[in-house]
């Protein structure tokens, strides 16, 4: 039996590989060379990676051509102190015999006795590449040895070394090491690298080293050059990291040229954010959106992520889909994408009626808008606790905490003005730069809060050294949206952390905006806030007295459902009332109206 991507295969290379499944391995040999002979004929022959896994007899349990999990194996119980009693030999058409990342996953979740590669390149000698387990800090790692030629890897003593192996994993207590350690690498500015230090941390990645290339061209296979990549390889393997993250958007083809020269995962800026958006989405419209960009971003990278579609360990160094496989995963992503559209237009169909009611209602609209970790849901929640509404039912707090994207669920409370104007003050999803295009997208029926709002509050972390680079990301994505001409007060938040110089810089850099200087976690200059929010929101409500004749209360019901009553008072001729109305209001009772 042949596993893997067999589609459009000849017979007579399926029956080739048939035949080879009887050739028995010595014990005491990690291969032989009438099996590499047949590996390396088919690889030529179809340009695709083959796979063979021998058991400890030297027997042939599994042959695999292509994007295939290889082998069905168990996956053994770190505890039992043992290593599965199988080895994969693969190919690699493209000659590079170093293990992939997908190898090395694979040989340490599927505890495999070792792994090798054979890199086969045109007018050249094959070359192997074998992994072994190894053991650090009670942690089962990778080791890697080569590349060699057939000679070294005819001679060297499996047997001993598989020993050597389970004898320390039975006198070590082993744990499972499922930590992420990335190095991080941008070729624009430090700055852009902490940044990119957050977004990892916010994904319970551990950052040990950053590296920052001075690059004026990006490279088109490998992003950075050739030899800061083979660099970032040695540093990663002396580190013992399992992820390396780029701080830009990387093509399919430059995430599988690297993954090939670093021998690990590798992963670009959008997909980190696009995984805390995973992590942090909890209504079904966040959840949703947040699928949304990710099939777009995955969609015309499916050709490319040849590693990337199966991370889990189970396949040996693959190359990815076949174009078979290829199109209906595409098919099926589309298929997906319109229905999870047709899904948010729903959505935006009933925050336009709730946009509508509060329309009709003269209820002023706020948006807070700002970098991601300025503060804006803790703004939101002590707001919420300053300005309540008398009347309003006592509603859950939004979610805050020191770190990027803490929320994504966007939020819309009632407030009491001081001019005893209601005001619907709304939480945004935070920006950030270089925020995904497919996000901004995904996230529009969200962020029409911001079209449609009367006044923004723009929510600055004053504290921060990079502030002014993050009031333009925002007011980038605000450009996107058309929504820059919208009466704004730029809110600086974290007074209590920020120095006096970082204030002052802020504020003189954007004198033309007006500014207020606030803490929302302690809470100083709030009212001063909401004043300064009264005098920009603009007031469409008319102020006048009726009178209503006892003969036509459903009037007085009306302005109690579409205005806000004052007083009320009940005299001879009917009722008086003092109300705030908009035009239909006053238009609708005007015959009443007292001069």
């Amino acid at each position: 039996m042949i596993y893997g991507n067999i589609d459009g295969v000849k017979n007579s290379i399926l029956n080739k590989l048939d035949n080879a499944s009887e050739i028995r391995v010595s014990k005491d040999c990690i291969l032989s060379e009438e099996l590499v002979e047949i590996l390396v004929e088919v690889t030529q022959d179809l340009g695709r990676e083959v796979s063979a896994a021998i058991d400890r007899k030297g027997k042939i349990i599994s042959m695999a051509i292509g994007d295939s999990s290889t082998v069905e194996l168990p996956i053994i119980d770190i505890r039992e102190g043992r290593l599965s009693g199988v080895r994969i030999i693969h190919t690699h058409p493209n000659g590079n015999s170093r293990l992939s990342a997908l190898d090395m996953s694979a040989l340490v979740k599927l505890k495999l006795d070792c792994i090798v590669a054979i890199g086969i390149a045109e007018k050249e000698e094959l070359k192997y590449n074998i992994g072994f387990c190894g053991i650090e800090n009670n942690m089962l790692i990778e080791e890697e040895i080569g590349p060699l030629d057939i000679n070294a890897i005819m001679e060297y003593d499996i047997i001993d070394k598989v020993k050597y192996i389970e004898r320390l994993m039975k006198i070590n207590e082993i744990i499972e090491d499922d930590v992420e350690r990335a190095i991080l690498v941008g070729i624009e500015s430090e700055e852009d690298l902490v940044e990119l230090r957050e977004l990892a941390k916010a994904c319970n990645v551990e950052t040990i080293d950053t590296i920052l290339q001075n690059r004026h061209k990006i490279d088109p296979a490998l992003y950075i050059g050739s030899g800061k990549a083979e660099e970032i390889a040695v540093l990663r393997q002396a580190l013992r990291a399992n992820l390396v993250i780029f701080d830009d958007e990387l093509s399919g083809s430059q995430v599988r040229n690297l993954e090939e020269v670093l021998g690990c995962k590798v992963i670009d800026r959008t997909t980190l954010i696009l995984e805390i958006f995973a992590r942090r989405a909890r209504t079904r419209e966040a959840k949703i959106q947040v699928e949304l960009a990710q099939l777009k971003y995955r969609l015309p990278r499916l050709s490319g992520l040849g590693t990337m579609l199966s991370r889990t360990g189970a396949g040996i160094g693959t190359r990815g889909p076949g174009e078979k496989k290829l199109e209906i995963d595409k098919r099926r992503i589309r298929e997906n994408i319109y229905d999870l559209n047709k899904e948010l237009e729903k959505i935006r169909n009933t925050r336009n009626v709730q946009r509508e009611k509060r329309s009709r209602e003269s209820i002023s609209k706020i948006s807070l808008v700002g970098y991601t970790n300025a503060g804006k849901s803790t703004l939101r929640n002590t707001l919420c606790d300053v300005a309540a509404l008398k009347s309003a039912v006592q509603k859950e707090k939004v979610f805050e905490a020191d770190m990027l994207f803490a929320t994504l669920d966007v939020t819309t409370r009632a407030l009491l003005l001081p001019d005893n104007r209601v005001a619907a003050v709304t939480d945004t999803v935070g920006f950030i730069r270089k925020l995904p295009h497919d996000l901004v997208e995904a996230f529009k029926s969200t962020l029409e809060e911001v079209v449609y709002s009367d006044l923004l509050m723009h929510v600055v972390d004053a504290s921060s050294d990079t502030a002014d680079l993050q009031i333009q990301a925002v007011d980038s994505v605000l450009g996107e949206l058309k929504a820059l001409d919208k009466p704004m007060i730029l809110v600086l938040n974290k007074i209590d952390k920020a120095s006096e110089e970082n204030i002052l810089n802020i504020k003189g850099k954007y004198k033309n905006l007006k500014s207020i200087e606030i803490s929302a976690k302690d809470g100083t200059n709030l009212e001063e806030l909401l004043k300064e929010a009264c005098k920009d929101l603009p007031y469409t409500l008319k102020k006048f007295q009726v009178l209503i004749p006892y003969t036509d209360q459903s009037m007085v019901a009306y302005l109690h459902r579409g205005s806000k009553v004052d007083s009320e008072e009940y005299k001879e001729e009917g009722t008086l009332m003092s109300v705030h109305g908009d035009d239909e209001v006053y238009n609708k009772c005007e015959k009443y109206i007292l001069m």
